[in-house]
């Protein structure tokens, strides 16, 4: 599908079709519904679901997408993602304590593979870990542009 540029600037692409657009929009439904899940249940993580969602609204509607950016909460976490692959530095704490908190409570509850959960989570720690913090960006000004001369 080829870009193409509207009257007033703004880049559009090609409609996709009904069908294709549901099944975007029920993935991004699905994804936001697990990360505001994940906001209450430990091993279940938030970002990445709303990322994700984000990403499935790109495709299956522009509503929803212009809706999740502007969200008080969301938003910057995404605006973020998109802009410098970073999360913020709460986040990622966050994150590695409920990640250890429910790898913990698995290990305890489960008959066998006690390590999977444990394996997992390392391995989105470890990826986590090399991205960088919000905090740690340049100072962005209106127009998007760093501050730093």
């Amino acid at each position: 599908m080829n870009p193409t540029t509207n009257e007033t600037g703004e880049v559009e692409l090609p409609r996709r079709p009904t069908w294709v657009r549901a099944l975007w929009l029920a993935a991004g439904l699905t994804a936001l519904l697990l990360g505001v899940i994940g906001i209450f249940l430990p091993l279940l993580p938030t970002t990445p679901f709303v990322l994700l969602a984000a990403a499935c609204f790109s495709r299956g509607s522009t509503r929803c997408e212009r809706w999740l950016l502007s969200h008080r909460t969301f938003g910057p976490m995404v605006r973020d993602w998109r802009r410098h692959r970073a999360i913020p530095r709460r986040a990622r704490w966050l994150a590695f304590a409920m990640m250890a908190i429910g790898s913990a409570v698995a290990a305890g509850s489960m008959p066998r593979l006690q390590w999977l959960p444990a394996a997992c989570c390392a391995l989105v720690a470890l990826w986590m870990a090399r991205l960088p913090a919000r905090e740690d960006l340049p100072a962005q000004d209106s127009s998007g542009n760093s501050g730093s001369v």
